[in-house]
């Protein structure tokens, strides 16, 4: 069957957020009566790991940095009454001293307590039922914006029985750049005994690179009335045709989390609030309640603790598999060529151009002495890193 349209929400948004407690009722943008609201980011899984607890504070939306949450006391207890402690790696970040995967036939509580004395816990929370990702895979079509590109495709295995199945979906994408102009020889700076150009040859591999990059959203789907069927055609991720990062080799790995129906619930609202006309609109939701709650002086909280199933898929597939015979997308920068010759030294010191050719009468580039671009186009790893991921299939 064909899953409606997934939904995808911006995880900031939950920093975004005036704690007041209530339902609707009209915002107000007065920063200077902006309350320190902590904002928790837990989610335990059931893969046999260090599990982590992110930890920070509600910031006002002029402000640059977040403020993490140092100092704090975080565990989780499972109902068999097994204490689980979280140390501070990172400012704000939480990690369990051991690794364990959250057990079915359990439930588990966090529990918080911040430098300043407040304490916090969450319901307790157990595994939902498993639905296992079936199947990843790409599609070349056109989306409803009438844009053409590749669709990143799964079907969840929905278990016998069930009625209804909640997701969510993480992804980390990888691609292969390929430097368009790059050559074997390049320029550098002697300084001595007065600063002067020479050509070398290219010592390092900046030819073929390789770059990473995690979802920065959150992207939602459900099911209804289902029994052991599949959950099929639910689009995570979509990369219009004239990316570059499709150019040559591209590979996904796709994570799906069973969740709750509470935690689904909990991500549609963020998700209503997202979708609304402006984050300064009349009426907006004062405060996200979740599942964490303050135990002293009732302090507001946002986040969600949640428990879940993790599945996961990698795909690879190259550019030509969708669209042979056709042209690559166009590269990150138009690669112009360029024959500089006042600052060249400086250029070439800090590594901002690239070697072509030498220059040649007619060439009708100008009078300097070398032809180059912009370090991007003839250096890769402006843009990633040489290093061969270590899960890379060509």
């Amino acid at each position: 069957m064909m899953i409606g349209k997934p939904v995808y929400i911006t995880p900031s948004l939950i920093l975004l957020m005036l704690p007041n407690y209530g339902c609707i009722e009209e915002f107000k943008a007065e920063f200077a009566d902006f309350e320190s609201t902590l904002v928790i980011e837990a989610t335990i899984t059931d893969e046999f790991k260090p599990q982590e607890v992110l930890l920070s504070r509600a910031y006002r939306i002029q402000d640059e940095d977040i403020q993490m949450e140092a100092g704090a006391i975080v565990s989780v207890i499972s109902s068999d009454g097994q204490e689980f402690s979280f140390q501070e790696q990172d400012n704000g970040k939480y990690v369990s001293n051991v690794s364990f995967a959250a057990l079915p036939q359990l439930t588990y509580q966090l529990a918080v307590e911040t430098q300043d004395g407040e304490s916090y816990s969450s319901t307790a929370m157990g595994l939902p039922q498993v639905a296992r990702l079936d199947s990843v895979y790409a599609k070349r079509f056109t989306n409803d914006l009438g844009e053409n590109g590749m669709g990143i495709f799964v079907d969840a295995l929905v278990p016998s029985g069930t009625t209804s199945g909640f997701y969510r979906y993480e992804y980390e994408e990888t691609y292969k750049i390929v430097a368009p102009f790059w050559d074997p020889v390049e320029l550098e700076v002697v300084e001595t005994p007065s600063p002067h150009i020479v050509k070398v040859p290219r010592s390092l591999d900046e030819r073929v690179c390789y770059a990473s990059f995690d979802s920065n959203r959150i992207i939602l789907a459900d099911t209804e009335d289902l029994d052991g069927d599949n959950a099929e055609n639910i689009l995570v991720r979509f990369i219009p045709s004239n990316d570059y990062i499709i150019s040559h080799r591209y590979s996904i790995l796709v994570r799906q989390y069973s969740l709750s129906a509470q935690a689904h619930a909990f991500f549609e609202t963020l998700n209503e609030f997202s979708s609304s006309e402006s984050l300064f609109s009349e009426t907006q939701p004062g405060f996200l309640q979740g599942n964490v709650s303050g135990n002293t002086n009732n302090e507001k909280v946002l986040g969600y603790f949640d428990v879940v199933n993790v599945d996961e898929k990698r795909i690879f597939f190259n550019y030509s598999d969708f669209y042979p015979m056709e042209d690559l997308p166009p590269y990150v920068d138009p690669c112009q060529f360029n024959t500089p010759t006042i600052g060249l030294i400086d250029l070439v010191r800090w590594d901002w151009v690239k070697y072509i050719d030498d220059n040649f009468i007619g060439s009708g580039l100008g009078s300097g002495p070398y032809i180059t671009v912009p370090q991007v186009c003839g250096d890769c790893t402006a843009l990633g890193t040489s290093e061969v991921p270590d899960f890379w299939i060509e």
